[in-house]
Formats: C-alpha cells, structure tokens, sequence
C-alpha cells in the first residue's frame, strides 16, 4: 500500500512540475488567477454585468439552484439568486449580510487554449453576534476555461457546496479528477 500511494504521488508531482516548466503557464496562471478574483468581486458587490462577462458567449454555470447556459440568462439567475439569498443571510439589524467569498488554493491545469481549475472557496459574513464576520459556507470550484482573443474566460463553472446534500464532492480527490478530465482532452 505504501508503494502504491508513493507512485501515485510521484506521478502527480511530475504532472504538476511539467504544467509549471511549460512556457506562458506563468503568464496563463495570473490570467486566471486574475479572473477568479475578479468573479469574486462582481459577485459580492453584486456587479452582475461584469460576472456574467467572465463567461464564454456559452458559458454554463452550474450552482446549488441549478444551472444557466449564455451570458445574459447567467447575469439574470445569479441577479435573482443574490437577492433571495439576501432574505436569508441578514444581519443583527435584519438587513442583507455582507457576503465575502475567499478563494483559499487553487490547482490549475492549461492545455493551449483550453484550462481546467479546481479550487476551494469559503464565504464569510457579517451575519455573526454583535456583526461579527462568520464563516458560514465552503467547497470548491470545478472550472473548464478557453482563452478568446487572448482572454481567458469560464467555458463552465460548477460551484460544489461541502455543506449541502448532492453538491458535495464525495471521497475523490477533486484534483485528481480535474486532471483526468484535461488528459482525456488533450487527447482529442
């Protein structure tokens, strides 16, 4: 068993190590990394226009309340779903709750134009005792990604909720099925 687990950790590591020696993986890295944050921002400060522009003309977002296909029908349900999600996390005064997402460690994958992220996300509040930050919700994010005219975009975004039932990521490493998911595509 030992044996086993130290292969299958040497042939992770050389897959990450290769990912890192390839030229541009840098430049790509902080372009996604970029795009990740900027998500996050339009989404707490509920700038719907620019979240819904961090997807492909056909993006797919796929969360908790189901899923939206395109640009404009994603602005509409994550405009909808922020302001329902408002009349459940309120603070001490019984207004809205700051929502604050964090992204913690991300593993990103790029192939050419296309890219594979997965990453934990966490959200904190001020919906505590007294408006004291609370972290109240976490899991991880399953990306697909493709470079348009020089920008990366979300080709596909499945947000992963450790907290609810049939949104959690089970006992497979979630890395480990990112990168089989990018190898199988590399492929075609």
């Amino acid at each position: 068993m030992r044996n086993l687990f130290l292969a299958c950790f040497l042939v992770f590591m050389s897959v990450s190590a290769a990912d890192a020696r390839k030229p541009g993986y840098a430049d790509d890295r902080a372009a996604i990394e970029d795009l990740m944050a900027r998500y996050l921002f339009a989404m707490d400060w509920n700038d719907f226009d620019a979240y819904a522009a961090m997807f492909t003309e056909d993006g797919e977002l796929e969360f908790a309340r189901g899923s939206a296909v395109g640009r404009e029908k994603i602005g509409e349900t994550v405009k909808a779903f922020k302001e329902s999600i408002g009349k459940i996390y309120t603070d001490q005064n019984g207004d809205p709750a700051a929502l604050r997402h964090v992204i913690a460690h991300k593993v990103i994958r790029v192939e050419g134009d296309r890219a594979w992220a997965t990453s934990f996300w966490y959200e904190m509040a001020n919906d505590g005792p007294d408006g004291a930050p609370k972290i109240g919700t976490f899991g991880h994010y399953e990306d697909e990604l493709q470079r348009v005219d020089g920008e990366w975009l979300f080709s596909r975004r499945s947000i992963r909720n450790e907290f609810l039932d049939g949104r959690k990521s089970g006992p497979i490493n979630p890395v480990r099925a990112m990168d089989e998911k990018a190898a199988a595509a590399a492929k075609d």
